[in-house]
């Protein structure tokens, strides 16, 4: 949740243009679609938008957009011309307390990651070595923002399959892979921690590296 109660959700995309659908429809659905992002960058409900890694002939996208709630959301979502075609997947975003209140950018071409985070602490672990780290770990990703590395933060409902994980979802910066498995391993839960990340890539409409970070 950002400030004036907007929630944020994070939305993975997935469209399937029907068989026998001409280039020109596409062409024209596509034209309205890029319009109405630019629509929902301006009033703040579209914050990001990005393309995951794609098989052939996959059409998937990755939005952040924010709204008032999950209805809110959904009317967004149905206002957008591709949903004729399109599945939607959402994922709520919860405030999570080491998100960035700033974030450095050096103009550097990076580029950007999604890591989904599942904690968990063994039975028999040193449960104080755990709260040390998890202490430390505020500081570290103070140290990655002002780097320019962590752009955002969030919190994941618990999973009901994985009962006492805890789930985050985070934002980077990175000359490439190598680099932020680097970031990874040098967070101090690691120990703790598996990572599933997601290489993105820019979208033609989203509203850019600035509306990543705190207005």
């Amino acid at each position: 949740m950002r400030k004036g109660g907007v929630v944020e959700f994070l939305v993975t995309m997935t469209t399937r243009v029907p068989e026998g659908t001409s280039d020109e429809q596409v062409a024209q659905v596509r034209a309205r679609e890029a319009e109405n992002s630019a629509g929902l960058a301006r009033e703040r409900r579209l914050l990001r938008l990005w393309r995951p890694p794609l098989g052939p002939g996959e059409w998937r996208s990755i939005g952040l957009f924010a709204a008032a709630d999950a209805e809110d959301l959904e009317r967004t979502l149905a206002g957008m011309p591709l949903r004729v075609w399109r599945t939607d997947e959402v994922t709520a975003l919860a405030a999570h307390p080491n998100d960035p209140t700033a974030v450095s950018d050096d103009g550097r071409n990076v580029a950007e990651f999604l890591t989904a985070f599942h904690v968990a602490v063994p039975e028999g672990a040193a449960k104080a070595d755990y709260e040390r780290a998890d202490t430390a770990e505020a500081e570290s990703a103070a140290t990655l923002a002002r780097e320019g590395s962590l752009v955002r933060l969030w919190k994941l409902e618990p999973s009901a399959t994985e009962p006492g994980v805890k789930q985050a979802l985070g934002l980077w910066r990175a000359a490439d892979s190598d680099e932020l498995a680097a970031i990874m391993r040098s967070l101090p839960l690691d120990p703790w921690m598996t990572v599933e990340t997601t290489p993105l890539t820019r979208h033609p409409s989203d509203p850019g590296h600035n509306a990543a970070d705190k207005a």
